[in-house]
């Protein structure tokens, strides 16, 4: 209860003022003055500490500021009430004094909180860890493998709430997409359906995982009783818990669970402190707070220096508005409303507050927003960001390659007006590079959230779709699509070319859509090698026995894309 009576005394400063100014200038009845004093301190105290109890305000100059001069005006007119004064009156000219102050003050103060927030906007923006690079960086398809949208998860995992012990008591909490060893899953603690609930388990049973890579995979329940959690009531509840313990930050988004290494569950809350006299936040001092949901205890950590199992300790709250700060404020507030110079809108396609987090090379998550133009009725990208989810770390990619292609948004619809009977539709869009393409990633869902397919659009030609019901599938089928088009021109993209030659020993040559596609192998090569004649026109002639030299852009699954050959006694 420490920071539920930390902030509630806090809100009395002005009180305590007034009280005493009226206690020292009402001489004649002082012994009735004072008990006056204490009988409306103890009213209001009890009726504040339910308030700062209920909506859990943090300690900040803005809140503060308005809470004394709520409980300042409320205490003075009791006094008025109780000792028989009568403001702006002749018997009352002493007191007005302070009642004159109070009216100023408040008109000056609580405008002024918000002018003062509008030029710290610029202050917020440059707190941002930040990076622009020219050229983007394509995300890599095998480097940020999640495939499964949360809706699909959530239903799958829904249908499994049977397992859970005295289900009746339990809904599922927010999922949390988290790496657990080498796993990357989706985690979702069982949370209490009600008050009553509540009131008669105690403690939750635990959590489930499922994996966030593969569609198939069934979820697992983890039995882990938990007594602190987001459902829970009273000082049970983890959000008043963070709260009492560290009453001075301002918590952002709902706290949500993570599985440390040896399957014990964590809540972790992203918290900040404002910026001067504001609410704003600082991007420079985010922290986190992490709860033992057994014991209660809090541990307050800079998100940066966060335990290693916890992969976001930036919430998806915080990082939207990161994306927001960082899009609308690059020249300051006006420029946001009227030139609108450099804006940078966020899309809105994101599977967590308007975010989508993935996983890079390294193992880190980050989240994944596309920007799209201020103006109206304009459906491409013009660049995406990527936001370290432990660090807050900002990286804007806007090179060439993802200039003018279609944002989220409308890679979302052209897979809404495939299906209009089935009312299937678009979820998840993550733009990666495709042999050198970008390229959206889309989930397609029935109406009930489960899946169905995977669309991966060209974001440069939005009638450059492949749908398929697997992800290696349809990644192999839209590779085959992009090296049968011979208006692409470039197929690698970054990845490096592999050298290679050898003797044909069998070749197949095919026409699809006007397109003829040379399929080969090579002796002692268990390699299928694809050519398209757009790029290679000799290579329809090639013959069984023929010697090339050739450069491919090799995948994992023996395929190999030919960018280049040379066909021995043809080609030289």
């Amino acid at each position: 209860m420490t920071g539920i009576l930390t902030t509630t005394i806090l809100s009395f400063i002005l009180y305590f003022v007034i009280a005493g100014y009226f206690v020292l200038k009402n001489k004649k009845y002082r012994g009735t003055t004072f008990k006056a004093v204490a009988i409306i301190f103890a009213t209001l105290f009890i009726i504040g500490a339910i308030i700062v109890y209920i909506f859990m305000p943090p300690i900040t100059i803005p809140n503060m500021t308005i809470a004394n001069i709520i409980i300042g005006v409320a205490g003075m007119t009791g006094l008025y009430m109780l000792t028989s004064s009568q403001p702006f009156s002749k018997s009352s000219q002493q007191f007005d004094v302070i009642t004159g102050a109070i009216i100023v003050f408040t008109v000056i103060a609580i405008p002024g909180f918000f002018v003062l927030g509008i030029f710290t906007l610029d202050d917020t923006y440059e707190s941002i860890a930040k990076e622009e690079v020219a050229e983007a960086k394509p995300l890599d398809k095998d480097a940020t493998p999640i495939v499964v949208s949360p809706e699909f998860a959530r239903n799958k995992v829904q249908k499994a709430m049977s397992v859970v012990p005295n289900t009746q008591y339990y809904d599922l909490g927010k999922l949390q997409v988290q790496k657990i060893k080498d796993d990357i899953v989706f985690v979702a603690p069982v949370e209490f359906t009600d008050f009553w609930r509540y009131f008669r388990g105690k403690e939750t049973e635990g959590y489930f995982t499922i994996s966030a890579t593969d569609v198939n995979a069934q979820p697992k329940f983890i039995k882990n009783n938990m007594k602190y959690t987001n459902s829970s009531y009273f000082h049970h509840n983890i959000d008043r818990t963070i709260y009492n313990a560290h009453p001075d930050y301002i918590r952002s988004g709902e706290a949500q669970i993570e599985v440390d290494e040896n399957g014990k569950p964590w809540y972790v809350q992203t918290l900040f402190k404002p910026i001067g006299l504001t609410n704003k936040p600082d991007m420079e001092k985010l922290h986190v707070a992490v709860v033992d949901p057994v014991t209660g205890d809090v541990k307050l950590y800079y998100a940066a220096d966060a335990p290693e199992f916890i992969d976001g300790s930036i919430s998806s709250e915080m990082a939207s508005n990161e994306n927001e700060y960082f899009g609308k404020y690059i020249h300051g507030w006006l420029n946001s409303l009227f030139g609108k110079k450099d804006v940078k809108i966020p899309n809105e396609s994101g599977t967590e507050s308007s975010v989508t987090p993935i996983f890079d090379e390294n193992g880190e998550m980050h989240y994944f927003t596309d920007m799209s133009s201020p103006k109206e009725n304009i459906d491409s990208a013009l660049g995406y960001t990527l936001i370290n989810a432990r660090t807050g770390e900002l990286t804007y990619y806007n090179g060439e390659k993802n200039n003018g292609i279609m944002d989220s948004k409308g890679a979302k619809e052209i897979v809404n007006k495939e299906f209009p009977e089935k009312k299937w539709t678009g979820s998840m869009p993550i733009l990666y590079n495709i042999d050198g393409n970008p390229t959206w990633v889309v989930n397609v869902l029935d109406p009930n959230g489960l899946f169905k397919h995977y669309a991966y659009i060209k974001a440069s030609d939005s009638d450059f779709v492949v749908f398929g019901d697997t992800a290696r599938s349809t990644l192999e089928a839209y590779r085959l699509a992009l090296a049968q088009d011979p208006s692409n021109v470039e197929s690698t993209g970054e990845a490096a070319l592999e050298k290679r030659n050898g003797i044909v020993e069998r070749v197949v040559v095919t026409t699809q859509d006007k397109k003829q596609i040379v399929q080969f192998l090579l002796k002692d090569d268990a390699t299928i090698y694809t050519v398209n004649s757009g790029k290679a026109p000799r290579s329809i002639f090639l013959q069984i026995g023929d010697k090339v030299q050739l450069e491919a852009n090799m995948r994992d699954n023996q395929t190999g894309i030919v960018e280049t050959i040379s066909i021995e006694g043809l080609t030289e």
